[in-house]
């Protein structure tokens, strides 16, 4: 009963999403999403491939390499409003194994979902399963799944925002029920020689029901500069954790963010 409550819950966000949307002077013409391209509503089959160098993974606000560079990749399938696909990334956790995971090498996510559009707002609704194969979680199980839905659209001409909110019934780390939201804003600037330049930023907050686990807010700003089909980002990354919160460690303090990616076709 408290599940279905749960979904209820998720559901009625993106309702409130979409009318923060259609209540203001939403442009006619909507051109895209903040988080990805929309979904084209006819029936074609389209496939995408991307590889990103990145100076750090930084999840939620917190780095999943321990401050290190990685590399990441992607591949994803479309089929009118259906999309699915899976995403990888280096890990390093930190630390020796103790049984929660500190010797992950690797994260393999894996996701599907629908992106219907209704009139400039576009809607996504999804499932993503987070994995992290040959992780030492004995005694807390990593591996967990999320529930997404979201809605974006242009709200003026160049200023798309949206918003998403994510549920797990057993988030990672065996934690228990834990809602994340975001919400994001992105503006195309003029072209500027070859590039096409972007300015954009998101605020979130991850709120958990069980008492070890630290509620938080993060947020990010960054400019991205897209040519043809590579595109460079440098990012701002900080939260509002203290280090004795985040472990002892310095994974969650602010920090710069340079990532290239490759995407094709």
């Amino acid at each position: 009963m408290a599940e279905s409550r749960s979904v209820i819950k998720l559901v009625g966000v993106a309702g409130i999403a979409l009318l923060a949307l259609t209540s203001g002077a939403l442009a006619d013409g909507y051109e895209g999403s903040i988080k990805d391209a929309p979904v084209k509503p006819e029936r074609e089959f389209t496939y995408s491939f991307s590889i990103t160098g990145t100076s750090d993974y930084v999840f939620r606000g917190i780095s999943q390499t321990d401050n290190d560079p990685t590399i990441q990749g992607s591949v994803g399938i479309g089929y009118g409003i259906f999309y699915a696909g899976a995403w990888g990334s280096g890990l390093d956790f930190g630390g020796d194994s103790t049984g929660f995971g500190e010797d992950a090498q690797v994260e393999i996510d894996y996701y599907a979902g629908i992106k219907p559009t209704w009139g400039p707002a576009t809607f996504d609704f999804g499932v993503i399963y987070y994995t992290y194969p040959g992780a030492g979680d004995s005694l807390a199980e990593l591996d967990y799944v999320e529930l997404k839905a979201g809605v974006s659209g242009e709200i003026l001409k160049g200023l798309t925002a949206g918003g998403v909110a994510y549920w797990s019934p057993e988030y990672t780390g065996e934690v228990g029920e834990t809602w994340t939201f975001e919400g994001s804003l992105a503006y195309a600037l003029p072209q500027l020689w070859i590039f096409s330049p972007t300015v954009s930023g998101l605020v979130g907050h991850v709120d958990a029901d069980a008492a070890s686990f630290i509620d938080y807010t993060y947020w990010n700003a960054g400019l991205s500069l897209a040519v043809d089909k590579i595109t460079f980002d440098l990012r701002y990354w900080d939260t509002d954790l203290s280090k004795a919160e985040c472990f002892g460690t310095s994974k969650c303090d602010e920090r710069f963010v340079f990532s290239l990616t490759v995407a094709l076709p």
